[in-house]
């Protein structure tokens, strides 16, 4: 079976650029791929563009030993991992755009026996899209639909499972799913992960992977929903939902997850409405629980509202943008939804705090809002919006929001 010296990888975000440097870690030859010229100049100077604990002390070991190299286009190499965003367009429809234009650069540079593997979450079927795309592009080769176990080209879908703030060690650790669209292709995806792999490889076929990564992502999106219901009943009702919470769970069957200010980040905010579009009539309750974590940046921001309508000139210190605590990753993040409608309502002024980026996304900072320091926003400010629990906001002085108005939808303080 076919071994591998040489890996390529399209998109250096926050799965592609941690995977890289996990296999050129392990001595791997790895070329990564983006679209973005700043990321690719970043990555060759050993300094990630992402935040990550202990990617840069990684990056900048395999960088400097010439194990990893980024570039804006591909090279040849014995296998390609494709991770690159999977969003939704209006209407929740999935864009499977990225993944398409990723098969398309590759598809110049195969060769028989070369190995593709699909990280990115997707929608079921794209696995085989992904099959028909590069044979389109090279009719020379066969593929797994066309010619199954006897085809050029193996490809497989192998879902990233890891956890932002944990990824360098659970990208080695977690089991993997492997589904190929054959027998042989999954085994060659096996035999590639097992460069760095810890954990258990459970091999299937690649339509059952790609469900079971919506599934896990879709089961903790309800459990939330279920939360975030919760802590809006129990505010109508004056009930401590965070002691609700924590009193439930002592039933040893009972596991409610924690509320908060919505969901976000690149999978359970994206990813169960893959699955309702796959079969509405047969996903009420997948799409109900979408509805309810979606509208709870609205309830925050109603209820900041209420608590700035008491006031003469009401400051707002909105503490933390990210989707999740110690990471700079803003992507569908409720924080960022929250403030933006607050700032256009003009419900008060906004101190904007979020230690983990140097600039404001652009939908706020053109709203002319700017980042604060926490302690200046925290002293100057008459009501405290605890959006993100990063570390840094937990150890606040309790004689300095004594006499504030404080809105926690993290249950932190």
């Amino acid at each position: 079976m076919t071994r591998f010296s040489r890996v390529c990888v399209m998109g250096m975000g926050y799965i592609g650029l941690p995977t890289s440097a996990v296999f050129a870690n392990h001595g791997l030859e790895v070329l990564g791929v983006d679209v973005k010229p700043a990321a690719v100049e970043s990555i060759n100077r050993g300094q990630p563009h992402i935040v990550e604990p202990e990617l840069d002390v990684l990056l900048r070991q395999v960088v400097q030993a010439g194990r990893l190299r980024a570039a804006l286009t591909p090279e040849p190499a014995d296998a390609f991992i494709l991770a690159v965003p999977t969003p939704f367009m209006a209407g929740h429809e999935p864009d499977t755009s990225h993944i398409e234009a990723a098969a398309r650069a590759i598809a110049h540079v195969l060769a028989r026996g070369n190995l593709v593997i699909l990280e990115s979450t997707s929608p079921i079927g794209t696995t085989e899209q992904l099959s028909r795309w590069l044979a389109q592009a090279r009719p020379d080769l066969t593929f797994p639909h066309q010619a199954g176990e006897l085809s050029d080209i193996r490809i497989a879908h192998c879902p990233e499972r890891v956890l932002p703030g944990h990824i360098l060690r659970e990208v080695v650790e977690n089991d993997r799913i492997i589904g190929g669209l054959t027998r042989k292709c999954a085994q060659a995806a096996t035999l590639l992960y097992r460069v760095f792999a810890k954990g258990q490889i459970h091999p299937t076929n690649a339509r059952t992977a790609e469900m079971a990564k919506l599934a896990e992502n879709a089961f903790r999106d309800v459990n939330i929903a279920f939360a975030n219901e919760l802590s809006m009943i129990c505010d109508r009702l004056r009930i401590n939902v965070w002691e609700l919470i924590r009193l439930a769970n002592m039933h040893p069957r009972v596991n409610i997850l924690r509320p908060g200010p919505g969901v976000g980040g690149h999978c359970i905010a994206v990813d169960p409405w893959f699955i309702v579009a796959a079969d509405p009539e047969r996903s009420p309750l997948i799409r109900t629980a979408r509805e309810v974590n979606e509208a709870k940046p609205g309830f925050v921001v109603d209820k900041v509202r209420r608590h700035a309508a008491t006031l003469k000139q009401p400051v707002i210190a909105c503490l933390g943008l990210s989707y999740k605590a110690d990471v700079d990753d803003l992507r569908e993040s409720p924080a960022v939804t929250i403030v933006e409608e607050l700032a256009r309502a003009g419900v008060g002024e906004l101190l904007v705090v979020e230690p983990h980026v140097n600039a404001l996304p652009e939908n706020l900072a053109v709203l002319g809002l700017q980042l604060w320091d926490f302690d200046r926003a925290t002293e100057r400010a008459n009501i405290l919006l605890l959006l993100v629990d990063h570390a840094s906001f937990l150890t606040v002085d309790h004689d300095v929001v004594k006499d504030k108005i404080v809105v926690d939808t993290r249950g932190a303080w």
